[in-house]
């Protein structure tokens, strides 16, 4: 007898969050690239295309009567004002790959994290990364000779009040070494992916196991 077709899934929400230099950006994009099902998330905003950037791609870039639309009829899961721009995610793509089993990976702050929280909590898995010392978060961001002395100081006093709101998320994730931060997300997204709330074709398969004649 031919093997049972394996049960349907819905897919999740991976959500990864951190303060400026604490990984998360690394971590996101070897996870979009190393890991099977699972998409990016991309997101609109209404400020204008850099050169390097490729629309559909890096973001969606529409204008602000189309983004306010958006947000006013609740088809944005998160959404924010930076510097005069919106910027979200919009929610019916997201909610697709999740009916058609796929993951996909969000890299968002906690502010966008509680709103998606508030909308859709049983689909989403959140991680935290926390850097190992402040000392090592101010080092990296030095080495990163990207930022001014003055743009640092911000970004570590913002870094503060980030890792305050660690609580909020499911897991917390100390990256003091990038490659066991990355097996830790991994092993996470292995469990989550395996949990039988989102095992929506469980029933089926097992009432067909126990159907199943033994000869």
């Amino acid at each position: 007898m031919a093997d049972l077709v394996r049960p349907a899934r819905r897919g999740l929400m991976l959500i990864l969050s951190s303060p400026s230099g604490a990984g998360k950006s690394t971590l996101t994009r070897t996870l979009s690239q190393k890991e099977t099902n699972l998409d990016l998330s991309v997101s609109v905003t209404t400020r204008l295309k850099r050169p390097s950037e490729i629309h559909g791609v890096h973001y969606h870039f529409i204008d602000r009567p189309a983004f306010d639309t958006l947000r006013e009829r609740d088809e944005l899961l998160e959404w924010a004002e930076v510097h005069g721009n919106g910027y979200g995610t919009p929610r019916k793509p997201v909610e697709d790959a999740l009916k058609a089993g796929r993951d996909v990976l969000f890299d968002i702050d906690y502010q966008g994290t509680q709103q998606i929280l508030e909308k859709a909590r049983e689909d989403v898995v959140a991680i935290f990364i926390l850097p190992p010392s402040m000392a090592e978060l101010r080092s990296r961001l030095v080495r990163r000779a990207e930022d001014a002395p003055e743009v640092i100081a911000k970004r570590l006093d913002n870094a503060r009040d980030e890792i305050a709101r660690w609580s909020v998320y499911d897991y917390v994730i100390i990256n003091d070494d990038l490659g066991a931060a990355y097996e830790s997300v991994r092993a996470i997204l292995t469990a989550e992916r395996l949990k039988r709330s989102r095992a929506v074709g469980m029933s089926e398969f097992v009432a067909g196991l126990l159907s199943e004649a033994i000869s």
